[in-house]
C-alpha cells in the first residue's frame, strides 16, 4: 500500500512501489486523463506535476512521489478556470488531443516558475511534449494568450 496526495486528496493505493505513477492514476484511481505514450519518457503524454514541477509519470515509480503533491490534468481546476485551460478553448489548439494533458500541465508548470515567460522559454519548455498533429504554432500562442489571461486575473485580485 502507497499513500499518495493526489490533486489535493490523500489516496491510498494498493500496489507496489515500484509501480509506475502513470498505472496507479489510470488502472488504480481512474483518473485516465494522464496518457500513455511512449512509455520511456520521451514523448511527455504522460506529464503530471509533482511539487508543481512537471514528471513522466511513466516512469517514476510511486516510492518516488510518495508524501508528494502530486496535480493531473483532472487536477487543474475543476471547471476548466485556470488561464492554461482556458487559452487552449479559446485559441482551439487540440486537434487529436492525445496529448494535450502533458502540454496543458507543462504550460501551466511553466507559468507559475516564469509568470512572464520569452518565446524561447516557452519554446524551450514546450519543446519538451511532442504533439503528433503538429500544433506547435497554436500550442506557443495558447501560452501567450495564457500569460495575458493570468495577468489580467491578477490584476482583478
Amino acid at each position: 500500500m502507497v499513500e499518495l496526495n493526489i490533486n489535493g486528496e490523500r489516496q491510498d493505493v494498493a500496489m507496489e512501489s515500484d509501480t509506475p505513477l502513470l498505472w496507479a492514476l489510470r488502472d488504480g484511481l481512474q483518473l485516465t486523463g494522464t496518457r500513455f505514450s511512449c512509455g520511456i519518457a520521451i514523448c511527455g503524454a504522460c506529464v503530471v506535476l509533482v511539487d508543481g514541477k512537471p514528471v513522466r509519470s511513466c516512469v517514476t515509480p510511486l516510492s518516488a512521489v510518495a508524501g508528494k503533491q502530486i496535480t493531473t490534468i483532472e487536477g487543474l481546476s475543476p471547471d476548466r478556470s485556470h488561464p492554461v485551460q482556458q487559452a487552449w478553448i479559446e485559441e482551439e489548439v487540440p486537434q487529436c488531443g492525445y496529448c494535450q494533458s502533458g502540454q496543458i500541465l507543462t504550460a501551466a508548470a511553466l507559468l507559475d516558475r516564469n509568470p512572464e515567460p520569452s518565446q524561447a522559454d516557452i519554446e524551450e519548455a514546450m519543446g519538451e511534449v511532442l504533439c503528433r498533429c503538429g500544433t506547435y504554432p497554436r500550442i506557443r500562442t495558447a501560452v501567450m494568450k495564457a500569460v495575458e489571461l493570468a495577468a489580467s486575473k491578477n490584476k482583478e485580485v
